[in-house]
């Protein structure tokens, strides 16, 4: 069995609106960060997973995004994984 560290990103999908990436791009703002726009806040989960393939383990990732990870109805998610 083949051992993956698997990094999952989640965020908001692009059509809804983002509060907390306002609130974080109107902060820098203020502080004189000037050219920043089109801010998003998400989370990063990260953990490890054994699985015979890299495509049994994708597949099992996604799963558990799906399920557990993101809200599908307002969130999106990639997925990035490497063997180790």
């Amino acid at each position: 069995m083949k051992e993956f560290l698997v990094r999952v990103l989640v965020e908001p999908k692009p059509e809804l609106f983002d509060p907390q990436g306002q609130a974080v791009e109107r902060a820098m703002l203020e502080l004189g960060l000037k050219n920043v726009s089109g801010t998003r806040v998400g989370k990063l989960i990260k953990f490890k997973l054994k699985a015979v393939s890299a495509q049994q383990a994708r597949e099992r990732v996604s799963e558990i995004a799906q399920k557990f990870l993101a809200n599908p109805v307002i969130e999106q998610y990639s997925i990035e994984m490497e063997e180790l």
